[in-house]
C-alpha cells in the first residue's frame, strides 16, 4: 500500500517511515528539509504539510495518510500545528478521494472514565497545566478529525519512551485504558501500521500503552 507520512522527521514519524518501508509499503515521507531524513526505500518529498495545495498532489493515489506531526517542547505560547495539519490533510484527501487517515494524539490531554483518582485529579491536571498550549492544539485537532467524513483513527499514547518495538502493548476500549503510563515510540508506530486496514479501529480514539 502507498502511505503518505506527515511529520516524518519527528520521533514517531521517522520510525513509522522505517517500519513501513521494512514491511513492504510504498512510502512517501513529507518533509520541509529532505536532508533531515535518510531512510533507504522511502520517497522523500519537500512540502509544507500545513498547505493543502502542496499536499494534494502528493496525497493523490495514497491508500492512507498517517500524521505523526508534533510540537517539540518547550511550547511557550498558543500553537496550531496539529489542528492546522489535520485541516490541511483532510482538505487534500477530500480533493483526491483518499479516505484513510491516522493521527498521533496524546492520552494526557483527555480525561478517561477508567482513570483512577491519582490520574484524574493530580497527574492529568498537572500535565494540562504545563502542556496547556500543545494539549489545546491536540484537542482542536481531534475535534476537526471527528467532524470529518473520512475513516479516521486517533492513537492516544501516554508518555513516550525511546525503546525498541515489542509489538506487545495494551489497546484501550471506549472507556480508555487503566494504568496507561508509557509506551515506546516504536510501538506507537507499530500500532499505526497495524491499524491501517483494521476496520475495528475506524472512527475511534484509542489509548495504547505498555
Amino acid at each position: 500500500m502507498r502511505l503518505v507520512i506527515l511529520g516524518a522527521t519527528g520521533g514517531i514519524g521517522r520510525i513509522v517511515v522505517q517500519q513501513a518501508v521494512k514491511a513492504g509499503h510504498e512510502v512517501t515521507a513529507v518533509v520541509r528539509d529532505p536532508s533531515a531524513l535518510d531512510v533507504p526505500g522511502a520517497d522523500v518529498r519537500r512540502a509544507d504539510a500545513l498547505d493543502p495545495a502542496e499536499l494534494t498532489p502528493i496525497v493523490a493515489g495514497a491508500g492512507a495518510v498517517v500524521s505523526a506531526l508534533g510540537v517539540r517542547p518547550p511550547v511557550k505560547g498558543p500553537v496550531s500545528l496539529l489542528s492546522s495539519g489535520a485541516t490541511s490533510a483532510l482538505k487534500a484527501m477530500e480533493a483526491v478521494g483518499v479516505r484513510r487517515y491516522l493521527m498521533v494524539s496524546a492520552a494526557g490531554a483527555f480525561p478517561e472514565p477508567v482513570d483512577g483518582p491519582l490520574t484524574r485529579y493530580a497527574v492529568k491536571p498537572l500535565l494540562n497545566r504545563f502542556l496547556r498550549h500543545s494539549f489545546d492544539d491536540t484537542r482542536d485537532a481531534e475535534t476537526i478529525i471527528r467532524a470529518s467524513t473520512v475513516d479516521w483513527t486517533i492513537a492516544r499514547p501516554p508518555r513516550l519512551l525511546d525503546k525498541p518495538r515489542t509489538g506487545r502493548y495494551r489497546v484501550g476500549g471506549e472507556r480508555g485504558l487503566k494504568g496507561a503510563l508509557n509506551i515506546s515510540r516504536a510501538d506507537v508506530a507499530d500500532f499505526l501500521l497495524r491499524s491501517i486496514e483494521d476496520r475495528s479501529t475506524y472512527r475511534r480514539a484509542i489509548v495504547i500503552a505498555r
